[in-house]
């Protein structure tokens, strides 16, 4: 099992850049960033971590950009969303950020993607909460057909546009491998369907992982690779998961100060190195 970091970049946290190269030094494998476009005044919404939200939501840098600079500090690290608000983006400036990221980074890039649980951030973009789950699954079929086909057209109810080109085309081949992040009923069907990986969060049980591992067998998705988000620190958990088949398990990185960060990453990197 690969070890990685999962965190909020802010602008009163860490240079992207500059915590990409530290992940790199102490041997982590892979960054996954979250994104809000902005979060509204209005809390209609309840943070699904229960009391008040935290400031770092209303204060993350674009995942994109941001990850681009950590790739010019980096060489072998991961690059991933955690989750992009595909609902809530573009759908073509989307597909052309992605390849792009994959393009300058050299094949790094992994595309985790997910509905989002802020109604009132999605209706901001014009994003109906009750259809966001059919407009993803039209969204990821489209962003194959861009992805990988000189030409590419799609008809849905959804997203409907007639052939277009549409470069750079990623490296990696047939294109990123996307994490489908949820754990519903809804996000699993999607996963199976349009997945390549699956993003859980660290408060799933590593019990969960197994039944999901054999339930995606029975639908002949054996090859889909399993992300934590956010995962803990205590070993019983790091075990559990790795029993379950995880291949990869990202450590949650709070969002800090550099010199509080270089320290809290040197303390997570002794953990993963307990557990290599």
């Amino acid at each position: 099992m690969k070890f990685g970091i999962s965190t909020f970049v802010t602008d009163e946290g860490i240079r992207p850049d500059v915590l990409g190269a530290a992940l790199e030094e102490r041997g982590f494998d892979s960054l996954f960033l979250a994104e809000h476009s902005h979060i509204p005044v209005s809390r209609e919404t309840p943070y699904p971590g229960g009391g008040d939200l935290p400031e770092k939501y209303k204060r993350t840098l674009d995942p994109f950009m941001a990850l681009t600079a950590a790739a010019t500090a980096t060489s072998e690290l991961l690059l991933g969303t955690g989750i992009a608000l595909l609902i809530q983006r573009d759908l073509i400036h989307t597909a052309k950020e992605v390849a792009s990221l994959d393009l300058v980074s050299d094949g790094r890039a992994l595309f985790g993607v997910g509905v989002g649980w802020n109604r009132e951030e999605m209706r901001n973009h014009g994003t109906d909460p009750k259809t966001r789950g059919a407009l993803i699954d039209e969204q990821l079929a489209a962003l194959k057909e861009i992805w990988t086909k000189d030409e590419a057209e799609f008809h849905g109810k959804h997203v409907d546009f007639a052939p277009i080109y549409a470069w750079p085309k990623p490296v990696r081949k047939p294109h990123p491998p996307i994490y489908i992040g949820g754990e519903s009923e809804a996000a699993l069907n999607r996963l199976a369907r349009y997945g390549d990986g699956w993003l859980l969060r660290g408060h799933t049980h590593f019990d969960e992982a197994k039944r999901v591992r054999g339930w995606l067998a029975d639908q002949g998705r054996s090859d889909v690779e399993f992300a934590v988000f956010g995962g803990d620190t205590k070993g019983k958990v790091i075990d559990g998961f790795r029993e379950a088949g995880v291949e990869r398990y990202t450590f949650l990185l709070e969002t800090l100060p550099e010199a509080e960060t270089l320290k809290a990453l040197d303390e997570l990197a002794e953990v993963a190195a307990a557990h290599r």
